[in-house]
């Protein structure tokens, strides 16, 4: 029959309802069940009432009269399995291996290989296949390669650097500390200084709701501002008590910025959160401002505990392992989700961020502004240092420069090492009386006036003026008697200086200077060189000649070794230490920086800034000729030194020209003879 066209408007109603509240397979089926109510011209007039096709009227009036088939379907589809089109891979047999070997040899990150990783992206791939013949969308890539096992993808953090071998114990050690300072009451924090941020109109990361383009515009360039600077957040988190404290400066990261945060959270929040602490717990990593070799980090935290009276415990983590330091993922992290999307205009707009960072967890922030000057390249000095290692460093057993406690009193100064004993020194009398001299103490009081004379007019011609203060005050190098026992040791015995050097203790240079100034004034009182007396150049024979003689010497003068060298400075140069080493002790050439020569006494003729071959001692020196037009004597005159005779002529040290040689130079043309 018929369907009239009211009764077709009725069904059009009804469908606009149904339709959205019904799916595909619904929708199909009921459809299906009004054509049937219909009868004969039903599938037609439905189709027209709903817009659907006849033909899924039809399926529809099908489905709904076998009712076996309609629920063979399964729960969630809208239509029997099989249907639609063909995928790329069934349509073109290849593709999915293809595509496989260009993932692969992306994935190696092969750099000679035609696909590396960086360049693994879907519609490079797709163009890949395109090249190879195959006709493949980016979509029917990504549903291939997640087939296959791939997914997209960032890197991970997970490689770690140098691993130590006290590592995992460390990280124990610290667990436990801070868990027993937590049992007692005492506060426990971490510090670390944030990455510093830039003050202006620069962009930050993250997003912020606002109204629709309405953004706010930063600059498009990260170029620094030096007119605005930077801040530093130092922050100090208080693990117990969940709550952080940040102190912003604007000077640089250093050691004293550090402890002065530390010191700010103390005065401002952990003095009064634990009243009755009596110890400190500062956990921090290995490096930065807080590091664990940092000299001026240990100082400042000596004079905070001294301020505090705390003893203050510290734990640094292994280098490498910051991040395990929990104030970053528990204060840091959030201190940067505030700041998102909004930048820092001022320090004091960061301060205020600080200050608004809360969490659901219940962590709460106070931000201070530090606008003090704390430069850097400040030293701490190696007597400070070693004061803090031995009297307020309390290094732990394991791991001292990772674990260790700054006392707030210092320990007890060490006594002072007990007094070596007595060196019972060379015996003068003995040599002495080898040497001919029966009575020591006559000759000395007999040559002691005109050696201090002497002394007197040569220190005086080497001043040139009158003595302006007493004379002594510094160490002697030979006492007066063992300069006596030597000269006439050498006039007697003809021993040589490395001999005697042994048997005084004092440099042969030093001894050879002295007796080459007593021999003139022994030789007045009848000491003079005898050639048929035997030489003695070594112990062994000195020994053979004191037991000729019967006289025994006792064992406390002979001094094994030789005499300590001057000691170099730690920043001394090669040159100087050559200097030492080719036994020039008396750096002193009294040889003026100008154009000229000059004769030495044995008529060896030296140029302006050499030494002719061997030492060359002081008096030496003050025999050689002047020539006429030396420099004034208003300061010392600087010249290098060349060894001739030697395989290359280079300079090896520095001398210089006193004061009163050269104002005798000036006014002696011809030379000056020694005193």
């Amino acid at each position: 029959m018929t369907v009239s066209e009211d009764a077709q408007a009725v069904l059009a109603a009804k469908f606009a309802v149904m339709r959205r509240l019904l799916d595909e397979r619904q929708w199909r089926v009921y459809l299906g069940t009004e054509a049937l109510a219909l009868g004969y011209g039903g599938i037609a007039a439905v189709a027209r009432a709903s817009g659907a096709a006849q033909s899924t009227v039809a399926a529809g009036a099908a489905e709904a009269e076998s009712g076996d088939e309609a629920g063979a379907l399964p729960r969630g589809r809208s239509r029997r399995a099989g249907g639609g089109r063909k995928t790329a891979e069934q349509i073109q047999p290849g593709l999915a291996g293809t595509l496989r070997e260009l993932a692969e040899a992306g994935t190696r990150g092969d750099p000679m290989a035609e696909v590396t990783w960086c360049s693994l992206s879907l519609r490079d791939l797709a163009g890949q296949l395109a090249a190879r013949g195959f006709r493949c969308g980016k979509d029917a890539v990504a549903r291939m390669l997640r087939a296959q096992g791939y997914s997209l993808q960032g890197m991970a953090k997970v490689l770690e650097g140098r691993q130590y071998p006290d590592r995992d114990a460390q990280f124990r050690r610290i667990n436990a500390m801070i868990a027993a300072f937590a049992a007692a009451g005492d506060p426990a924090v971490s510090v670390d200084a944030k990455k510093k941020e830039q003050l202006g109109p620069f962009a930050r990361e993250g997003r912020a709701w606002r109204p629709a383009g309405d953004p706010v515009k930063v600059r498009d360039h990260d170029f620094p501002d030096r007119d605005r600077g930077k801040i530093i957040p130092y922050g100090v988190y208080d693990i117990a008590a969940n709550r952080g404290f940040v102190s912003v400066g604007t000077g640089h990261d250093t050691a004293a910025f550090a402890v002065s945060a530390l010191r700010a959270w103390w005065r401002a929040e952990g003095s009064l959160r634990y009243p009755a602490a009596a110890r400190l717990l500062v956990t921090c990593d290995a490096g930065g401002s807080n590091s664990c070799g940092c000299r001026l980090w240990k100082d400042q935290l000596a004079v905070l505990a001294a301020e505090t009276g705390l003893v203050i415990m510290v734990c640094h983590f292994p280098p490498g392992t910051s991040k395990w330091n929990k104030i970053e993922h528990r204060l840091f992290c959030h201190i940067t989700r505030t700041w998102r999307a909004r930048p820092l205009m001022t320090a004091r707009d960061a301060v205020a961020g600080i200050a608004a960072t809360v969490t659901s967890a219940g962590l709460k922030c106070t931000a201070v502004l530090d606008d003090g000057e704390y430069p850097s390249g400040v030293k701490v000095s190696d007597e400070r240092m070693s004061y803090l290692q031995e009297r307020v460093l309390d290094r732990g057993a394991v791991r001292g420069e990772w674990n260790y406690a700054v006392l707030p009193a210092p320990r007890p100064a060490p006594g002072p090492d007990p007094d070596p004993p007595p060196d019972p020194g060379p015996d003068l009398a003995a040599l002495a009386a080898l040497a001919g001299i029966t009575d020591l103490p006559a000759l000395l009081a007999a040559v002691a006036v005109p050696w201090d004379a002497a002394r007197e007019q040569r220190l005086h011609l080497d001043r040139g003026h009158h003595r302006r203060k007493a004379s002594g005050g510094g160490p002697a190098r030979l006492p007066f008697e063992a300069i006596v026992t030597a000269a006439a040791c050498r006039a007697r015995l003809r021993m040589p200086c490395r001999l005697l050097e042994q048997l005084l203790g004092a440099h042969e240079s030093t001894i050879s200077l002295a007796t080459r100034r007593m021999t003139p004034i022994l030789e007045q009182h009848g000491i003079i060189p005898d050639p048929a007396s035997p030489r003695i150049a070594t112990l062994a024979q000195l020994r053979e000649h004191a037991a000729a003689a019967g006289i025994t010497l006792t064992p406390g003068h002979e001094h094994t070794g030789t005499a300590t060298r001057p000691k170099l400075k730690k920043d001394a140069s090669l040159e100087t230490k050559r200097f030492h080493d080719h036994g020039i002790h008396h750096p002193v050439v009294l040889l003026p920086a100008v154009a000229g020569r000059a004769e030495c006494a044995g008529g060896n003729e030296v140029l302006p800034g050499q030494v002719r071959r061997g030492r060359m001692t002081v008096p030496q020196a003050r025999r050689m000729r002047m020539p006429p037009g030396a420099p004034p004597g208003n300061t010392k005159t600087k010249i290098n030194l060349k060894i001739m005779g030697h395989c290359v002529a280079q300079p090896w040290g520095t001398a210089w020209l006193s004061r009163g040689a050269l104002g005798r130079a000036r006014r002696e043309p011809d030379g000056f003879q020694p005193t």
